[in-house]
């Protein structure tokens, strides 16, 4: 498993801000988590019934777009334009732009001379009822894609996928969920997925029904499975949180959990493992709330579940460490694109003049922060207090 996930995903609260047209199909259809379904033969006062977003035919010149804010600012890797069912209505090329803002700007404001958008999927052809991959390089966080089709069409879904990087001003004085993909945490192992995916343990939502939690195959011998988690932020656990809703007749019988500090996490039957929780029994369709001390801070955890069944979600609440907190800041200030990392600083008091030369003089190491000019920094980057 990877630490890749869907920046734009529903789950993390991802929202299409804006589209040029959506006469045929409604730009929602963009980010609607499962995969693309269509049953032809189906007419509404639109015309046939299509799962994605579909424009009109344009008469004109230009093109169309959609405008999406991500649910989780973080660093893209590659994009998905997904024309599943559109084959004869599909658009013929697309290109993808991406920007850094800070707050919540407004589409109006997105789309104002105030905001630098890059290209990172240049004009590129489609093909019809596919998934048209492209890969993204470049260090830069950013928090909204916009998506151009040419002339006009179909698409049915979109994926931006990235690693997460929070903003740690948010995250400041707080007890968090250090587990959560919100956070960048990421189920990094398991031992069993046959029904369904780990990955659904540390997703930030609740799970409406059996089919999102992670359910393994019965096990004929004393087990246990088990599931890794990878913390988005390193820090010291407090209280777990193991849900089993809506497994009823199939939940896991008990947990065990186990801690380490290692990066990256150890093999699941590694010597590194630290007990967290002893052995605890569960009940179906159950929120278990569990108290758990950990004096030194971890980088991830194991989930033991006996002997198998099914967990909907597992929280891992805790207080960032303050080297974790440290190191996110300058991972999150030094990727930031040139205007965002200016705003940030003049929104902290820096003259603009100041604030873009500070920005240009990234990537930034904590060494950098001694001197004077730079110790506005220290407060948002997480180094030492600003004197």
């Amino acid at each position: 498993m990877s630490g890749l996930g869907d920046l734009a995903s529903r789950w993390l609260g991802a929202s299409v801000l804006a589209a040029s047209d959506e006469s045929f199909g409604e730009k929602e259809h963009l980010l609607t988590p499962g995969a693309a379904a269509f049953e032809p033969g189906h007419y509404g006062p639109r015309g046939e019934v299509v799962d994605g977003w579909e424009t009109k035919r344009r008469r004109e010149p230009g093109h169309d777009w959609a405008l999406i804010r991500l649910g989780a600012p973080g660093v893209i890797t590659e994009v998905d334009v997904d024309t599943s069912f559109f084959t004869g209505n599909h658009p013929e090329s697309c290109l993808v732009e991406a920007c850094g803002a800070e707050g919540y700007p407004s589409p109006a404001e997105l789309a104002g001379p105030g905001t630098a958008w890059t290209e990172i999927v240049p004009r590129s052809p489609l093909r019809g009822d596919a998934h048209n991959t492209f890969g993204v390089t470049g260090p830069q966080r950013f928090t909204h894609v916009r998506l151009s089709i040419f002339p006009d069409g179909g698409v049915a879904r979109l994926r931006v996928r990235g690693h997460v990087v929070p903003d740690p001003r948010e995250l400041d004085g707080l007890t968090i969920d250090l587990a959560s993909q919100r956070y960048g945490g990421a189920v990094v192992a398991s031992s069993d997925e046959f029904y369904t995916s780990s990955g659904l343990l540390n997703r930030p939502d609740l799970a409406r029904t059996m089919g999102e939690g992670w359910e393994t195959r019965r096990r004929r011998d004393g087990g246990p499975d088990h599931a890794v988690l990878r913390l988005g932020l390193a820090g010291q656990v407090r209280q777990l949180i193991v849900d089993t809703a809506h497994f009823k007749y199939n939940s896991s019988a008990a947990v065990e959990v186990w801690a380490s500090a290692d990066d990256p996490a150890p093999a699941a039957d590694s010597a590194a493992w630290q007990p967290l929780l002893a052995r605890t029994r569960l009940q179906p369709d159950t929120r278990h709330v569990l108290p758990v001390t950990s004096p030194e801070v971890v980088t991830c955890v194991r989930v033991d579940a006996f002997p198998d069944g099914g967990l909907s979600r597992v929280r891992v609440i805790g207080a960032i460490a303050p080297e974790a907190r440290a190191r996110a800041g300058y991972l999150w200030f030094n990727a930031l694109p040139a205007a965002q990392a200016t705003a940030v600083l003049e929104n902290a008091g820096v003259p603009a003049e100041a604030a873009a030369g500070l920005a240009a003089r990234r990537p930034l190491a904590p060494a950098d922060v001694a001197g004077s000019d730079l110790r506005v920094l220290a407060g948002l980057l997480g180094g030492p207090p600003e004197r």
